[in-house]
C-alpha cells in the first residue's frame, strides 16, 4: 500500500474522543487551523450550512452550561429520575466539559439550501443539512487529532437549542447541533467497530462484501 495511504488511514483508527481532556495551553491557532480542514468536508450543494462559536472565556462557558443544564434538570425530572442522581449525572458532565479549554458550538443553517414548496423535499434538505455539519465535525476532530490535541464531540446543544441561543445570542434561524470540547488529550475511548463482514453488503441486502 501507498505509505500516504497507509499513514491516512492510520490517522484515521488512531483518533479517539478524550473523554477526560488535561488541563494545558491549546493555541487558538490550532483551532482555527482545524476549523479550516472542517469547512472544506463534503457538503450539499456546497451550502456550507455549518456556524461554529469557538468559546474560550471561561464565563462563557460556564452561562452555556448553566442555561443548558436547565433544561437538562427538567428532561431528567420528567424521566422520574430522583433528584440525588439528576445532580450527580449534571455535576459529572459539569466538571467534564470544564476541563476543556476551548468549545466549539457547531450550529446549522437552511439559508443557502435548497428551498421547495413542500414539507416532504424541505425536509431532506435539512436532513441533508445535518449530514453537511457532520461532516465538517469529522474534518475537526480528524485535525484536531493530527494537531495532538484531544476532543470530544457532544450532541447536548441538540437537547436545549433554546438555551444555547438564550446564553450565546444564537439566532432563531440557526439551529444547534453540537459541541466539541478541546483541550490535551486524555481519557480516550478505545473504539472498537464491527468488522465490514457485519456492516457491508455486496450489490443487494445481505450479501457479504467480505
Amino acid at each position: 500500500m501507498d505509505p500516504h495511504i497507509s499513514e491516512f488511514i492510520r490517522i484515521l483508527k488512531e483518533r479517539r474522543s478524550s473523554k477526560k481532556l488535561r488541563p494545558g495551553d491549546v493555541p487558538i491557532e490550532a483551532v482555527r487551523t482545524a476549523l479550516e480542514a472542517a469547512v472544506y468536508a463534503a457538503n450539499a450543494h456546497n451550502a456550507q450550512p455549518w456556524r461554529f462559536i469557538v468559546i474560550v472565556d471561561d464565563s462563557v462557558k460556564v452561562k452555556l452550561l448553566d442555561s443548558m443544564e436547565r433544561q437538562w434538570r427538567r428532561d431528567l425530572q420528567a424521566d422520574g429520575l430522583p433528584s440525588e442522581k439528576i445532580e450527580k449525572i449534571i455535576s459529572n458532565a459539569r466538571d467534564r466539559s470544564l476541563r476543556a479549554s476551548v468549545i466549539v458550538v457547531a450550529c446549522l443553517t437552511m439559508e443557502d439550501m435548497d428551498k421547495y414548496p413542500d414539507s416532504r423535499r424541505m425536509h431532506f434538505e435539512y436532513v441533508m443539512a445535518v449530514q453537511s455539519v457532520a461532516a465538517a465535525l469529522q474534518n475537526l476532530l480528524l485535525a484536531l487529532h493530527v494537531l495532538g490535541l484531544g476532543a470530544c464531540w457532544r450532541c447536548s446543544p441538540l437537547f436545549a437549542p433554546d438555551a444555547v441561543r438564550e446564553a450565546l445570542g444564537v439566532p432563531e434561524t440557526v439551529i444547534p447541533q453540537a459541541m466539541v470540547e478541546i483541550g490535551l488529550p486524555g481519557g480516550e475511548t478505545r473504539g472498537g467497530r464491527k468488522p465490514l463482514s457485519e456492516v457491508c453488503y455486496l450489490n443487494r441486502w445481505g450479501e457479504k462484501f467480505c
